[in-house]
């Protein structure tokens, strides 16, 4: 099955509603293609602005977040009905920053999945080892943990749907990026795991991103590999070589 590439610019806690919209302008014409999707996924701020700006072009918006409760009195959080409405299409779920610094935990991120699927975004789930883990040899271990828990309940259907990122948090904003070898490995067990837990279809069909330290100059090497379906690019997608990355060959 050939499935089409995804490359999303991750912005962080970066750019004001005027700097957004400025990137935009910077980037239009250096992300156009027709062989990838394109996609920013920026602050809760920036979203409407974000939106506006990349009318017309190739470019879907993304969320870095979602609360999992339809509306109530959730102080700082934003619903998925209020996204769909802003224009969003994605919206990241279980990044490695979210886990560790707001200790979101996988019981709470199944309840990200489901509420975003239920309002029609598309999911992109993020999942990674610390060094530590890797060093102790449980990589797989740890992500398939984090996979199976993520998706209880989730239908095929839906999965087939969906954008799986993998981060391996020792190569993340480090400059340390994963080999190859070791980047097609993690996402070839991911899609392994995947057609255990539902079938062999669904796990062609889900698109499967690397996202550690991604640049202009190893994007071409990763994204050839059979298992990784594009990036999940954090610092670089802030840059003009953004548009590098998108148009890697």
């Amino acid at each position: 099955m050939a499935r089409r590439k995804i490359i999303a610019g991750n912005w962080k806690m970066n750019m004001t509603p005027s700097q957004a919209v400025a990137l935009c302008d910077t980037l239009k014409d250096l992300v156009v293609t027709d062989e990838a999707d394109v996609v920013y996924c920026v602050p809760a701020i920036d979203i409407i602005p974000v939106v506006e700006a990349v009318k017309g072009t190739n470019v879907e918006v993304g969320a870095e977040n979602l609360y999992f409760e339809d509306k109530g009195a959730y102080t700082g959080e934003i619903s998925a009905e209020m996204l769909v409405d802003a224009g969003v299409k994605y919206v990241i779920i279980g990044h490695s920053e979210r886990r560790d610094y707001f200790k979101e935990c996988d019981c709470l991120l199944n309840k990200k999945v489901k509420q975003a699927l239920k309002a029609g975004l598309i999911p992109i789930l993020c999942c990674g080892e610390s060094l530590e883990q890797r060093e102790m040899g449980v990589t797989m271990d740890w992500i398939r943990l984090q996979i199976k828990s993520d998706l209880t309940g989730v239908t095929a259907d839906q999965v087939k749907g969906m954008v799986i990122a993998y981060e391996p948090i020792w190569a993340i904003g480090t400059g340390k990026t994963a080999t190859t070898e070791q980047a097609q490995e993690v996402c070839k067990g991911i899609r392994d795991c995947i057609a255990e837990i539902y079938d062999t279809d669904t796990a062609q069909a889900v698109r499967i991103q690397y996202g550690g330290s991604v640049n202009a100059g190893n994007a071409a090497e990763l994204f050839a590999q059979p298992d990784i379906d594009g990036g999940l690019v954090g610092g670089a997608s802030l840059k003009a070589d953004f548009g590098k990355i998108v148009n890697y060959k």
